[in-house]
């Protein structure tokens, strides 16, 4: 006792671990938490009260493994997808990390690389080292768009094993083209994960790329309840693609890897999607309303088709998000200079954001 503890780099860990550091966002009991891109509204109690008893009758058989195929969930992930999506077409896990994990397990590893379009999702290239495999970081337009000749030429050149395309894109919230990703796949021999973690916060009448999936066999729709499903705490993610890309998932994954538990109060929640799903107007409008009152102050919002805006034209980020957090608003330094990402919360959230932000300009 009191002695000093190793280094992490005293240990025999695996050469290309060394120097990486692990995700994390700032996590502090602030009165208003947009850091995250969480669901800010919570669950309905009706609908809490539904998966409770779910949860409940799971118990009984608690001293049981799970349902090692998770089938009723699979179903119900498939009826609520829609596009013709069958039972076999679908895979799921605690959370989309590790959905895209197995992907990587399965399809990437040691000798082989991981693509995508940078800025993107942060987790990319984390999940890709940890699994053994190399990450190229592409390039997106000055707005953060992906044009689709520049995109299949920076694929071909890199002749990726798997290639990320988070569409909306995290942490920029830019749409990207069913042509951009139809072209993408054909540039490439190798697997292509669609990451529609925000699908949800869409316009109603913009295509998913799982209307793709037909005849294309390296195609992946990944997808996750924790955005509009207001499920971050339950973590449950899920995919869609060829039932044979299933198969080769139930290689890398770990034995009942989704507990009793998890699988019964996700499919309560999906039994109540519309009721689940009908704060994301709400969402999308506060999301909105940020858009157009920072652009009215002086900032510039990109377009999103996310929970989240982010804005450039910040002079100094850091200031301005110890300046929030001072008033008790918690939100994102992605990383882009000049440029903070907020979540969309409620219409009191917005509101807090909102006047702190402009009490910082008004006394700078």
């Amino acid at each position: 006792m009191g002695e000093v503890s190793i280094r992490l780099d005293d240990l025999p860990l695996r050469d290309h671990l060394r120097g990486m550091t692990p995700y994390g966002a700032p996590q502090a009991a602030l009165p208003v938490a947009l850091n995250v891109n969480e669901n800010t509204h919570p669950v309905p109690q009706d609908v809490a009260d539904d998966i409770l008893d779910a949860v409940a009758l799971a118990l009984r058989d608690v001293n049981r493994y799970p349902d090692r195929e998770f089938t009723a969930l699979r179903e119900g992930f498939a009826e609520y997808l829609g596009y013709g999506v069958t039972r076999e077409q679908i895979w799921a896990a605690n959370g989309s990390n590790e959905v895209l994990q197995h992907v990587l397990q399965a399809f990437g590893g040691p000798g082989r690389t991981a693509f995508g379009f940078a800025p993107t999702y942060s987790m990319y290239p984390l999940l890709t080292r940890a699994t053994g495999a190399e990450w190229i970081a592409g390039t997106r337009g000055p707005d953060f768009s992906v044009e689709v000749d520049d995109a299949t030429r920076q694929v071909e050149e890199a002749a990726p094993d798997v290639v990320f395309l988070c569409s909306p894109n995290n942490p920029t919230g830019t749409p990207m083209s069913l042509e951009a990703i139809a072209a993408i796949y054909d540039a490439t021999d190798g697997i292509v994960v669609v990451d529609e973690a925000y699908q949800e916060f869409a316009p109603h009448d913009a295509g998913s790329a799982l209307a793709l999936l037909p005849g294309r066999e390296r195609m992946v729709v990944s997808r996750t309840m924790s955005k509009a499903f207001a499920f971050a705490g339950a973590r449950v993610g899920y995919l869609a693609a060829d039932p044979a890309l299933i198969d080769a998932l139930r290689l890398v994954r770990l034995p009942y890897h989704l507990s009793a538990l998890t699988q019964a109060a996700a499919s309560a929640a999906l039994r109540h999607s519309h009721t689940m799903l009908a704060m994301v107007d709400e969402i999308v409008a506060q999301r909105d309303r940020m858009s157009a009152t920072l652009d009215a102050i002086g900032y510039d919002p990109y377009e999103s088709w996310t929970n989240f805006v982010l804005f450039g034209g910040v002079d100094d980020p850091a200031a301005t998000w110890q300046g929030l957090y001072d008033h008790g608003v918690l939100i994102r330094d992605v990383g882009i200079p000049h440029h903070l990402r907020v979540t969309a919360g409620t219409e009191q959230e917005t509101t807090a954001f909102l006047d702190a932000l402009a009490s910082l300009d008004s006394s700078s």
